[in-house]
């Protein structure tokens, strides 16, 4: 499905000012990387808005300290230094330091913020030109052979470093002005007031934010503040509050855009192989939101959430019912993935970052500014627009529609559905791929919301669209999201069973298993695991081949292909079972080299067919290399249901070689030197056996 744009892991912030510690380093190496660290800070550029005479002074006073010690590092041999010089040096590094991590933080930060905090950074400059006057002060300048003009610098500096310590904290008046400006432009759109349109263009124009794409990036700072923030509530709202109106400013100011390089969708890229655990058994997606059920199997929050309030009471993985319904998060794993998306580059929107900014929303200007923009988009779009024009505002909606649930009801309830629909068809899609695409996604995006399903599905042709757009879209990526948005709208149960029985529905999304990149595939199998649960449509899939469909998967994708499976096995009666027999050997590898998940599947699979195909599957089971031991593995590796399942499967294999079921033919089903019976007889197995 859909990934965001801003999904990224939140970007290194430097350290606090307190995190530095003196180096323990040899004297030539110590005033070495004081010089590198000095001309780090000289080659800063100072701030062109905000706290502007303060960069610029502290990247001067370091442009000048450099000299000292290049004096210094000219001298061979390095002159003898005192321990009192040896000291000041060491706490002139950790200054130094200091300086350059605050400098870098306000210039990687958003303006925004730093505007609002405008006061705190002055002071925290302020008390960094302090300390290095103190330093400075108490330096043994005589003790230090200098050659004049060195030590005459030196002299300048300091004194220029006590005269600004003796003055007040510096703070640029025009810099507190702006702040006020915005505080109270936010102050208007908590009372519903819309900004004044020069008036907010002039504000951005003095931040620097001059186009969409540095909007865009403000967004981004401002996101990972929210992280930085988390536990400060107030500070958390006022952000919030922020990115709601840049969000606002950037389309009122700038237009709709649609950059390539902010695609909405970004999937993985081939190389990266996403490990099966790290995927949710009902979406095959990477697992955002990672959460445990009362079996102990692990979902996503959001997937296991649709099949709960859709009515089932069981694990969709065991079939066991659930004993509750809470839903206990995975944090081990949720850390292993967001660890492992960094390492790969893979966006990895955090749930938990959704859920502060959802917590914040009741933020009145937050919320308005939000409002505000989807209700200027919507009326944009109701316009008469070229396409060119309409695909940036579409685009737009789907960037917004993706950030979180109050976005996608201020979206809805703006009026956004209805004019989304005239984009879906195969006449746009021609002329205009992107704009098809912009319009699915903006409508899958949408769906997310629980209130919006209805919405979407009383909509007048959105339906339909989404239905033909699956089989006859422009692009894969526009069936593959029309296949997402099938996937969430099936949340719904009536929906559900509607859809599961439509032959164009099966037909497309079989389609796309078959044709479609990986992407597309796994946005298909998801809906398909999801229509055919239902027992009164499972049998028009099984007739409709996806049986044999996931038999020819089972190579390229075993966890998914077995879990398909085991699904419409379960419950497509002996149609299902007779298509599968070509499964046996396939599963039997599975069982025996699969992941645990996998072998899970197989094993639970496996048994179903044995009992229900016959003498004929349970031989072609047998005739598995390899099989007997894998199961017995199984039994003593395996999860609680895989060591179950797996203790049948046995006890059949063990019956059929036996001869008790009156086909047997009384040897090893396993084509090796231990045979079954031996196996079986031994004390841990009749235990387990029962």
């Amino acid at each position: 499905m859909a990934i965001s744009p801003h999904a990224f892991p939140p970007r290194k912030r430097q350290p606090s000012a307190g995190s530095f510690m003196s180096p323990k380093l040899s004297d030539r190496n110590l005033i070495y990387s004081l010089l590198l660290l000095t001309q780090e800070i000289s080659v800063t550029k100072p701030f062109p808005f905000l706290l502007k005479r303060n960069s610029v002074s502290l990247i001067r006073k370091a442009r000048l300290l450099s000299v000292l010690f290049e004096e210094f590092l000219h001298r061979n041999p390095l002159p003898v230094v005192s321990p009192s010089a040896i000291l000041c040096f060491e706490e002139l590094h950790v200054a130094l330091q200091r300086v350059k991590a605050l400098i870098e933080d306000c210039s990687n930060g958003s303006k925004m913020w730093l505007l609002l905090q405008n006061q705190s950074a002055a002071n925290s400059f302020h008390e960094l030109t302090l300390e290095l006057a103190t330093l400075l002060d108490i330096f043994p300048l005589k003790e230090v052979d200098l050659n004049d003009d060195v030590e005459e610098l030196v002299i300048l500096i300091r004194n220029q470093l006590r005269s600004r310590t003796n003055a007040n904290c510096v703070l640029d008046p025009r810099d507190d002005d702006l702040r006020r400006e915005v505080l109270a432009m936010l102050d208007r759109i908590k009372s519903e007031i819309v900004p004044d349109c020069s008036e907010l263009g002039e504000i951005f124009a003095r931040l620097g934010l001059r186009d969409a794409s540095s909007c865009r990036e403000e967004i981004e700072n401002l996101e990972d503040e929210v992280q930085s923030q988390s536990h400060e509530k107030s500070k958390t709202e006022l952000i919030v509050a922020l990115i709601g109106l840049v969000r606002y400013a950037k389309c009122v100011l700038f237009g709709a855009s649609t950059p390539g390089s902010d695609s909405p969708r970004r999937e993985p890229s081939s190389e990266a192989v996403v490990p099966s655990d790290f995927r949710c058994p009902i979406s095959l997606e990477l697992m955002r939101d990672p959460v445990v059920v009362a079996t102990g199997q692990t979902y996503d929050r959001e997937s296991i959430k649709m099949w709960i309030d859709s009515g089932h009471a069981t694990c969709p993985k065991t079939g066991q019912t659930l004993a509750h319904t809470s839903l206990v998060p995975n944090l081990a794993l949720k850390n292993l993935i967001a660890m492992w998306c960094r390492e790969e580059k893979i966006p990895f929107e955090t749930n938990g970052t959704n859920q502060r900014v959802n917590r914040v929303k009741s933020n009145k200007a937050a919320l308005e500014a939000t409002r505000m923009t989807a209700t200027f988009l919507v009326n944009k779009l109701s316009e008469s627009l070229s396409m060119e024009a309409a695909n940036g505002v579409v685009y737009e909606l789907r960037v917004l529609a993706k950030t979180d649930s109050d976005s996608r009801a201020c979206i809805a309830e703006a009026g956004a559905i209805p004019l989304l629909v005239r984009y879906l068809g195969s006449e746009v899609g021609l002329e205009h791929p992107n704009l098809q695409v912009n319009a699915v996604t903006a409508i899958l995006n949408l769906s997310i919301l629980e209130a919006n399903k209805t919405r979407i599905i009383e909509t007048e042709g959105v339906l339909n669209g989404v239905v033909e757009l699956l089989r006859s879209g422009a692009t894969w990526e526009a069936k593959g999201n029309a296949a997402a948005t099938i996937f969430s709208l099936t949340g719904v149960q009536s929906l559900r069973k509607k859809l599961g029985r439509k032959t164009r529905v099966i037909k497309g999304l079989m389609e796309l298993v078959e044709a479609g990149p990986t992407s597309s595939k796994k946005d298909a199998l998801a809906a398909i695991m999801n229509l055919a649960v239902d027992r009164e449509s499972v049998g028009l899939w099984v007739e409709g081949g996806v049986v044999q469909l996931t038999v020819g998967l089972m190579d390229r994708f075993p966890e998914e292909a077995v879990f398909m499976l085991e699904t419409v096995v379960k419950r497509g009666g002996l149609v299902a079972i007779e298509a599968a027999f070509e499964a046996i050997r396939k599963l039997g590898i599975v069982l025996r080299d699969g992941s645990e998940r996998a072998q899970e599947s197989a094993a639970a699979t496996l048994v179903t067919l044995c009992r229900k195909g016959g003498v004929e599957l349970v031989a072609e089971l047998a005739a598995t290399p390899g099989i007997e031991r894998a199961t017995w593995e199984l039994m003593q590796t395996g999860t609680v249901r895989a060591r179950t399942k797996a203790a049948m499967l046995l006890r059949i294999l063990r019956r059929w070689a036996a001869g008790l079921d009156g086909h047997g033919h009384g040897h090893s089903v396993m084509g090796g030197n231990t045979s079954s019976t031996t196996l079986i007889m031994s004390s841990s197995t009749t235990v387990l056996l029962g």
